[in-house]
């Protein structure tokens, strides 16, 4: 298959950045970024590598591929959040009302990823959190989506993401991660309440299924991994997500938020890094991928820089598939 190269562009070299969640608000691109550290842990699958304890804001003037980029400083500390243990993972950013809802996963005092919200009077913050997390919430990876007033949040990972320790919302004596034949786990989506602050709902899990409208199965290098985005193109919902450990962007359509969504094709090829975590935005009318790679830090996945470029559809509204640097990949 033709991979598209388009022109790329790293956003923001002065720091290490990953896991772009992107929206336009008030006429500008705002980026909400994890905030990568150097540290001295071993690199391991519960991703200990990654400290994360601070997050910034970014936005743009004008073009993504051209317009300057401005960090609007630290916008949440985890040292301000009461029920605070570690990791403050990739989160995103919802506006409603005329308020900015920050939802972010977090390690508990128990390890236990959890997620927050944090609420500010401007997008770029500063965001003070609430005093406890969502009630029922858990892993990581958030994704918000406003459909028709009401917002829905998808969200999951799974090996350091935690999914795999829960089954029908509830938690897992003993983890269980599927393998062979087996259906994949997949992601899931909720319903906020109207205040923005817990579920309006128990979170239900969101196929990935193939032609036949069979799901994914665990041994798929398509299957979901972590990384749920969530866009409308054309009356269609697009689940885009990372394959995690087969380094793939993909995408699914479906009709409405909850799916099921049908396996459509790559996003984006390999990485230089062992993943890569994305967001999709439409602005001046063309479509642009945000995403990362780890080509700035000499390929430590742990210290990732903020990528973009443009995103193409062809005339029956498949995504092209784009050359991410990293290892050859074949279909």
């Amino acid at each position: 298959m033709k991979l598209l190269n388009p022109d790329k562009r790293y956003l923001f070299p002065a720091d290490f950045m990953a896991d772009p969640s992107v929206h336009v608000f008030n006429g500008r691109i705002y980026i909400y970024p994890s905030h990568d550290w150097e540290c001295e842990n071993v690199e391991n699958d519960n991703g200990d590598q990654y400290v994360m304890k601070d997050m910034h804001v970014l936005s743009i003037d004008g073009d993504p591929m051209t317009g300057k980029v401005t960090d609007h400083g630290k916008a949440l500390d985890i040292a301000d959040i009461p029920w605070a243990g570690r990791q403050l993972w990739d989160c995103d950013c919802a506006e409603k009302d005329g308020k900015y809802y920050l939802y972010f996963p977090l390690k508990d005092q128990n390890d236990i990823f959890r997620i927050g919200v944090a609420i500010a009077d401007r997008p770029e913050g500063p965001f003070i959190p609430q005093p406890d997390p969502i009630r029922g919430s858990y892993s990581i990876d958030i994704c918000v989506l406003e459909d028709n007033g009401e917002y829905y949040l998808y969200f999951g990972g799974i090996w350091g993401g935690q999914l795999q320790r829960y089954r029908d919302n509830k938690a897992l004596e003993s983890p269980c991660l599927p393998e062979g034949d087996e259906p994949a786990l997949p992601s899931r989506c909720v319903r906020l309440s109207k205040d923005m602050l817990q579920f309006a709902e128990e979170p239900r899990p969101i196929l990935v299924v193939d032609a036949e409208g069979k799901p994914l199965k665990a041994n798929d290098p398509h299957r979901f991994f972590e990384a749920s985005w969530v866009h409308r193109y054309n009356g269609k919902y697009y689940l885009t997500y990372s394959t995690g450990d087969s380094h793939l962007l993909c995408y699914a359509i479906g009709d409405n938020p909850y799916g099921p969504f049908t396996y459509g094709g790559v996003i984006l090829t390999p990485v230089v890094g062992w993943t890569t975590h994305h967001s999709i935005i439409e602005f001046g009318g063309k479509w642009y991928l945000f995403h990362h790679d780890s080509v700035p830090s000499g390929g430590k996945s742990w210290l990732r820089s903020l990528k973009v470029c443009e995103l193409t559809y062809d005339a029956d509204g498949r995504i092209l598939p784009i050359d991410g640097g990293g290892d050859p990949w074949e279909e």
